[in-house]
């Protein structure tokens, strides 16, 4: 297994994805199917984010400051995910609203992916050394072992980006 850093968040993007494509394909009355795949997605991206916000982002911040505003932007992408998950980890899906809250969390962590993968993974990988990107990664698998695997309540989530931002 890598330890590459970059290598390891692309892997949890495969697996989020291929959530996404059967949340999609499970058709209009597969209830159960969607409420299986939105509780695997929400750990899915619970995890994802946390290990992000914790080590990724701060330490990309500090080695590459021409990424702050990136990483910024990355921040504020993961805070509207976690508010959507947390959203949806209240409703049940007989709620009219799952579906369509659903549908819309896919399309923001889709183009945040599409983000990182097209833009900011490649400026990181030239700014950073191999060295540094399994150094990184280490860090990663770590947090990863104490990573939420539930979304917070709104409120803790805005204090816990406030207390990283600030």
């Amino acid at each position: 297994m890598s330890t590459d850093a970059i290598v390891l968040l692309k892997e949890d993007h495969k697996d989020v994805r291929r959530l996404f494509r059967a949340f999609t394909g499970a058709g209009e009355n597969a209830r159960a199917t969607k409420a299986d795949l939105v509780n695997q997605i929400l750990e899915a991206l619970t995890v994802h984010t946390y290990i992000e916000n914790e080590v990724m982002y701060p330490e990309v911040r500090k080695l590459v400051p021409d990424l702050e505003q990136d990483i910024l932007e990355s921040y504020e992408e993961h805070h509207v995910a976690d508010l959507l998950c947390a959203e949806l980890a209240a409703m049940s899906p007989d709620d009219e609203r799952f579906d369509a809250k659903t549908t819309v969390l896919i399309e923001s962590v889709t183009h945040h992916i599409e983000e990182e993968e097209n833009d900011w993974f490649p400026q990181v990988r030239e700014a950073l050394g191999r060295k540094e990107l399994q150094e990184i990664g280490v860090q990663l698998i770590e947090a990863r072992k104490k990573a939420p695997r539930r979304p917070q309540e709104p409120s803790a989530l805005k204090k816990a980006v406030d207390a990283i931002l600030s």
